[in-house]
């Protein structure tokens, strides 16, 4: 399909810049099996499931990627940032860096305030459009901890370059059930999630069940192609292991809906299903595109934020509920003032029933 199909004209004031406080305080927009619309809120949510219902959610931890540092020449100090994205082996990541062009292969750059804490790297390699190898001098557990002390939540950079970085970023930007560090993105749909939702939900009579997608900042890259068919989709690092794939099934089996929360649960469970529908235990990476003509094995429901136009994630969920109600469903967010994209509002999205 054409891209531009899924082009859509966003006002740039409907970007969340900071999350809705209390998390669940959100607004949440039900798309039905048949298009029609209905404005609730993500408190609602447990009003909307159903007893037997399986909730998925990814429970990856934000590792906070994002470093300041320096590099010397001499006498000549330039100002580096980078973004780790993916972790190659025990002491060594690709980053995206900016200014690149500020860095030699085999130079050093220096992270963090602290001359007595800093961390330190050598620029191994260096790629197109920004992209770095960087060998840091630790490794290991004593390397996350570093990236951990000198490092900043990795905001997407539709809101870290409207606003400066703030240190409560560090717990809005993560999910209340994350564990599994490895994210340099956040799961976003998690974020609406409260103790007290959980709660609820659970009272519902629906079940939480977890798996882990390691999100990568090829979440945030466009779609330059021009046809969705030429688009080469970034891989990401998952694992569902056997006992959630026994529960799902069961689930599914007893009548209850699979609900993924979150388009990376989502990305997760398909990759995970057979033809069949049913859920195999995965580990590995994915790199599975879903665009219209795609036909869903696992997932009934999904609950997600609004996401960007000509997006992976639009595209996705146009997939799920339709192209034309999908446009129709985010026409009507942009114009009541929804919230979109990471720190925005969520939509409900609910399938035709099996």
């Amino acid at each position: 399909m054409r891209v531009d199909l899924f082009d859509f004209d966003l006002p740039p004031e409907r970007v969340a810049l900071k999350p809705a406080s209390p998390r669940d305080a959100a607004r949440l927009l039900v798309v039905a099996p048949d298009g029609a619309l209905a404005d609730r809120g993500v408190r609602n949510l447990p009003s909307l499931l159903k007893p037997g219902d399986a909730l998925v959610v990814n429970d990856t931890r934000v590792i906070a990627a994002r470093l300041i540092g320096a590099r010397q020449r001499g006498e000549a100090v330039a100002a580096i940032e980078a973004t780790l994205i993916k972790r190659l082996d025990a002491s060594r990541w690709r980053a995206l860096v900016k200014p690149a062009k500020k860095l030699k292969v085999g130079e050093r750059v220096r992270f963090g305030d602290d001359a007595d804490e800093a961390l330190e790297a050598e620029v191994e390699a260096k790629g197109e459009a920004g992209e770095v190898r960087l060998a840091f001098a630790l490794s290991g557990a004593a390397l996350d901890q570093a990236v951990e002390r000198v490092g900043l939540a990795p905001l997407p950079p539709y809101i870290a370059a409207r606003r400066p970085i703030a240190a409560r970023d560090r717990a809005d930007y993560q999910t209340v059930y994350a564990r599994e560090d490895g994210a340099v993105a956040a799961p976003t749909a998690g974020l609406h999630f409260t103790p007290a939702l959980l709660a609820a939900i659970a009272a519902a009579g629906a079940r939480v069940h977890r798996l882990t997608l390691h999100v990568g900042a090829g979440t945030f890259l466009p779609v330059k192609a021009e046809d969705t068919a030429d688009h080469v989709m970034h891989a990401e690092w998952g694992r569902l292991d056997a006992a959630t794939a026994e529960a799902l099934n069961a689930a599914r089996a007893a009548g209850g809906r699979i609900v993924a929360v979150g388009t990376t649960s989502l990305r997760l469970l398909e990759s995970a299903a057979d033809e069949s529908g049913t859920i195999r235990p995965f580990e590995g990476e994915t790199s599975i595109f879903i665009a219209p003509g795609y036909r869903f094995r696992a997932v009934d429901v999904l609950l997600t934020n609004f996401h960007l136009p000509r997006s992976t994630l639009f595209m996705l969920v146009s997939a799920f509920s339709g192209l034309d109600a999908m446009k129709r469903a985010y026409a009507h967010a942009i114009a009541a003032g929804y919230r979109f994209y990471s720190y925005g509002d969520a939509c409900l999205l609910i399938r035709a029933g099996r």
